[in-house]
């Protein structure tokens, strides 16, 4: 997907060309030009509202969010502006000018250290590098400073005994649950996998296949069996406690967070606005 600025955004649209996800449904679309049709008129707030709309009809409409993201940071919300691009740097961690804005939101807000974390993340190759160079001497700082020191604030935080429940080096964690003897799940979104923490802060792979794309929430029955909120494939897997691997819903559109009561699995459907209940 090619982000574009709004005024490029406008040039593109009166050539009846624009950066568009293949994925991306002819409604979100239609809304999302709409949005920037009403940003040139100066409709700000039913600007943003139609960009809320296509993300909601799409959740992976990167445009969207970074077109409602900035027009939030115009209009000085910034908070507001900052959990858009968020939502923007967990779908795609590559997206460096997403995150080059949540570093410039992190500083108008007067968080510091949180602006220099994002900045460490922009590699010297990226476009928007000379920007974060920009950025950080108004942090009266460098990238280069910004990048050491994080590494060395990574390298103390790795020498925090376990017993203070550090655990690092998890890609992109985001799902938790335990069982019964004290083991802790969690779900690795960009690579797929979900590691287990045992008792004593050994951390291992507990499941690494094929079938799972895009882990987010985790839930456990009382019987051991885990089940996975598969959002890139839409579906809810069901990982049996001996291992055995299975699609227990398909269709789940985007799902998301996982709770059990009883027998009765609830499940966020972030790409129907729903919450689905089943019956385990």
């Amino acid at each position: 997907m090619i982000k574009k600025s709004f005024a490029a955004l406008c040039i593109f649209l009166a050539l009846g060309s624009c950066g568009f996800s293949a994925e991306t449904t002819s409604d979100a679309k239609l809304i999302y030009n709409e949005g920037v049709e009403l940003y040139k008129q100066g409709e700000y707030e039913r600007s943003m509202q139609a960009f809320k709309k296509a993300t909601e009809i799409d959740p992976d409409y990167i445009d969207a969010y970074f077109n409602l993201g900035k027009l939030l940071e115009q209009l000085n919300q910034y908070r507001e502006a900052l959990t858009v691009f968020k939502q923007i740097i967990v779908r795609k961690p590559d997206d460096y000018e997403s995150v080059y804005m949540a570093a410039y939101l992190s500083m108008k807000l007067g968080e510091t250290d949180k602006a220099k974390s994002y900045l460490s993340i922009i590699p010297s190759s990226a476009n928007i590098a000379p920007k974060a160079q920009q950025l950080a001497n108004q942090l009266q700082t460098d990238m280069q400073t910004i990048k050491t020191e994080e590494k060395a604030k990574e390298a103390k935080e790795a020498k925090v005994p376990q017993s203070n429940n550090i655990f690092n080096n998890l890609s992109s964690p985001t799902g938790l649950t335990s069982d019964s003897e004290g083991n802790l799940y969690v779900a690795g979104f960009s690579d797929n996998t979900i590691y287990k923490i045992t008792p004593d802060g050994k951390k291992v792979v507990f499941l690494k296949d094929v079938r799972v794309n895009g882990p987010i929430g985790l839930a456990i029955d009382n019987k051991e069996n885990i089940y996975i909120a598969n959002y890139n494939n839409n579906n809810i897997l069901k990982v049996s406690s001996t291992g055995d691997v299975s699609v227990l819903i398909g269709n789940v559109q985007k799902p998301y967070g996982l709770h059990i009561s009883g027998n009765i699995l609830y499940i966020s459907s972030q790409g129907s606005n729903a919450v689905v209940k089943y019956v385990l």
